[in-house]
């Protein structure tokens, strides 16, 4: 029992901190000791995150420490999410390629809808950050994804969205992928200008407008741990949204 604890409260200690390496140690350990992903998220993970939201809030941590909290996060949720989807969707509903546009390095908010669209039974392939649009064009052309995601967390990055379309036209594959758009300062609107096929404003929505692009209406039961999950983190790190971007 003392081990257990030792491993959630050092698991909260290092998400505080943004220590990624032992975060991932940690969960690792926590596995072979038999905790669950969802012990660890909800007594270990969140909590680290939840602590640094507050610190946040009174003045203390400033969004760099909120970023690097959420980063070191995510190498546990890398381990975590495999195990919390299994048993859900047996098959695949289609294939999304994910990336964050040329000139922005943010994906966290990409890696929440990854997250999401994998507990829905997509299969995901993700470019990465900073994508030009000739890497997203080779890509469809490699993978023929169903749909296309890609994300801007800055103002001066979401113009890529309207580029890329238009490299993926020029390639005369525009007809052959569905594309939607997100992140922070997005907006339908701009999506649409863009030449987008749709916008999410939010992991949560991520799924739905996916599956409503390849045409497929029926509702899709997420595992709850998953969704409550992504819902707190995604709560923790809109807190951390600078006004000026």
């Amino acid at each position: 029992m003392a081990r257990r604890e030792e491993i959630l409260a050092g698991l909260k200690e290092n998400v505080l901190w943004g220590k990624a390496p032992p975060v991932l140690e940690l969960t690792k350990d926590g596995l072979a000791l038999g905790l669950t992903p969802d012990e660890m998220l909800w007594q270990g993970l969140i909590p680290g995150l939840e602590e640094v939201g507050r610190r946040f809030e009174i003045g203390e941590f400033f969004v760099p420490e909120m970023l690097i909290a959420a980063r070191a996060m995510q190498g546990a949720l890398n381990i975590l999410r495999p195990l919390m989807v299994e048993g859900g969707v047996s098959r695949s509903l289609g294939t999304c390629l994910m990336g964050t546009v040329k000139g922005d390095m943010h994906d966290i908010g990409k890696n929440l809808c990854d997250i999401m669209l994998e507990g829905a039974g997509f299969k995901v392939i993700d470019l990465g950050v900073n994508v030009p649009p000739a890497k997203f064009v080779a890509a469809i052309q490699d993978h023929r994804p169903d749909v296309l995601g890609m994300s801007a967390f800055l103002t001066t990055t979401m113009p890529m969205f309207k580029v890329t379309i238009q490299a993926i036209q020029d390639a005369g594959l525009r007809d052959k992928v569905k594309v939607m758009v997100g992140g922070a300062p997005v907006t339908a609107e701009y999506a649409a200008k863009s030449g987008a096929d749709g916008y999410a404003r939010d992991a949560s929505k991520t799924v739905g407008l996916a599956k409503r692009l390849m045409g497929n209406e029926t509702p899709t039961e997420l595992p709850e741990n998953l969704k409550a999950a992504v819902a707190a983190i995604e709560k923790l790190m809109g807190a951390a949204e600078p006004e000026e971007r």
